[in-house]
């Protein structure tokens, strides 16, 4: 099996069946990721219901544009109080995906408290291997991790966890973050690079690629070094506002559009991260709530952010960490069959991210790389509490706003509802430790002391 697919990256190389400058092919496919066949009529067209594939040009593995991110696995609490992720709800939501065509699933031995891996390998190895993709990362971001011998026992344990003897598609994880002497120490001094280059070649990684985030340096590197590394794919993050305003959100991030078009040019496949900005495109303002709605009624807000991720040609996959069923069926609806945005419709959604720039939102995605904090602050929930209220116009700037009384309610009270008293920002420190972490370089520190200082405001009524 893994011998016939490095057979048959060789051949489509020597052929030039590649994807320079044109776009992946798009089929439908059914549960196991297979090409539906021609109907009677000769015709290929995609039945209502089907998702819908792109083929990756090195492996020609038909994989599903919707892909499962497993970053946010849903969670119970168990009998000493812990956060433990919820097993059954797992299986039952992996099920439902491999049942309707999703057969791409994302993890790394840092999501889910390191419990993300095992978890997606005990629900996935319920069904046969051939019906699904795994992609993991080495994700050896502390220093204690960039010896070889702990990269690589960090690369096996993936393989034990996963219940699997290969990988499909094995990611550097989030290079860029530390700049170029960062990348030197985890991934080319200490040989491991040259190592899962081995193994690729070996078939035990299929598919070898990495993951972006800052330092555009680190990326023109690597893309520089193509020919030598041959990547089969790169993830990095895009949605309809980072297309053009990932600098003005974060001037160490590099915008969207540039990313994806150095890939295409290259026919290097793109997976997609962030298609939603961390949630904040499912939890926008009311009136760009009202005006998506005037243009599709029937389709949830979230949905435009997806196709518009799935509706660029160059990308293989677009991720979504997917916890809940409703949240799996509505993306199911956008992609089965994915109905591609018309120039017109993506137009509209750049001017709606002109629009949503006018807002002081937080640039917090939700990726948890900040925890766990040291003195037990639950950092995302309070930036992400901030944004909800700035997007529902709960953050007055003055006692004389018109509904200051109203806003002043609901962001006090859903504070104290969505993050726990010992775990709010008035217990920061500032030691930093979590800024250092932050893929969006957030100054997490002084915001969560300006939102102290906010709260304590509409608590004394100072503004």
């Amino acid at each position: 099996m893994k011998n016939k697919d490095i057979g048959r990256r060789t051949f489509l190389r020597k052929l030039g069946l590649g994807v320079s400058a044109v776009g992946l092919a798009m089929t439908g496919c059914d549960t196991a990721g297979r090409k539906v066949a021609e109907n009677a009529t000769g015709k290929k067209p995609e039945e209502p219901g089907d998702m819908t594939c792109r083929t990756n040009p090195t492996t020609g593995d038909k994989v599903s544009l919707l892909g499962y991110g497993c970053m946010r696995w849903p969670t119970v609490k168990a009998e000493d109080g812990e956060e433990v992720i919820d097993q059954e709800t797992v299986n039952g939501l992996v099920d439902k995906a491999l049942a309707n065509g999703v057969n791409y699933f994302d993890t790394s031995p840092a999501y889910c408290k390191g419990k993300s891996e095992y978890a997606t390998g005990v629900a996935l190895s319920r069904h046969p291997r051939s019906s699904y993709f795994i992609a993991t990362k080495l994700s050896n971001f502390a220093p204690s991790t960039w010896s070889r011998e702990a990269s690589m026992n960090m690369y096996r344990n993936s393989l034990k966890e996963l219940q699997t003897d290969y990988i499909d598609y094995m990611l550097l994880h989030a290079v860029g973050m530390g700049g170029m002497e960062e990348l030197n120490k985890r991934y080319i001094d200490n040989g491991m690079l040259d190592f899962l280059i081995e193994e690729r070649a070996k078939g035990r990684i299929r598919n070898l690629g990495f993951s972006y985030h800052g330092d555009v340096e680190v990326f023109d590197y690597l893309l520089s070094k193509h020919d030598e590394y041959k990547w089969d794919f790169v993830q990095i993050q895009l949605n309809y506002v980072d297309w053009k305003h990932a600098r003005e959100m974060n001037p160490r991030n590099t915008d969207a559009e540039y990313l994806y078009n150095e890939l295409h040019k290259r026919g290097i496949p793109a997976i997609i991260m962030e298609p939603l900005l961390g949630g904040r495109l499912s939890n926008v303002p009311d009136h760009i709530v009202a005006r998506l709605k005037r243009q599709e009624p029937d389709r949830s807000v979230a949905s435009w952010a997806f196709r518009y991720a799935g509706t660029h040609p160059g990308v293989l996959t677009v991720l979504s960490g997917m916890t809940y069923m409703e949240h799996l069926e509505d993306n199911l609806r956008s992609f089965c069959p994915l109905k591609p945005l018309t120039d017109e419709e993506m137009d509209f959604l750049y001017s709606t991210a002109d629009l949503m720039m006018q807002y002081p939102t937080i640039p917090c995605n939700d990726c948890k790389y900040c925890m766990p904090c040291p003195y037990g602050i639950d950092i995302p929930a309070i930036l992400l509490h901030y944004n909800k209220c700035v997007n529902q116009g709960n953050v007055p700037e003055s006692s004389q706003a018109a509904n200051y009384a109203e806003a002043r309610r609901a962001f006090l009270i859903g504070y104290d509802r969505s993050v726990p008293k010992l775990r709010q920002a008035s217990h920061c420190i500032g030691c930093w430790k979590c800024a250092s972490h932050c893929p969006q370089s957030i100054k997490i520190p002084k915001e969560l002391q300006r939102i102290d200082r906010f709260v304590e405001d509409l608590k004394q009524n100072r503004l």
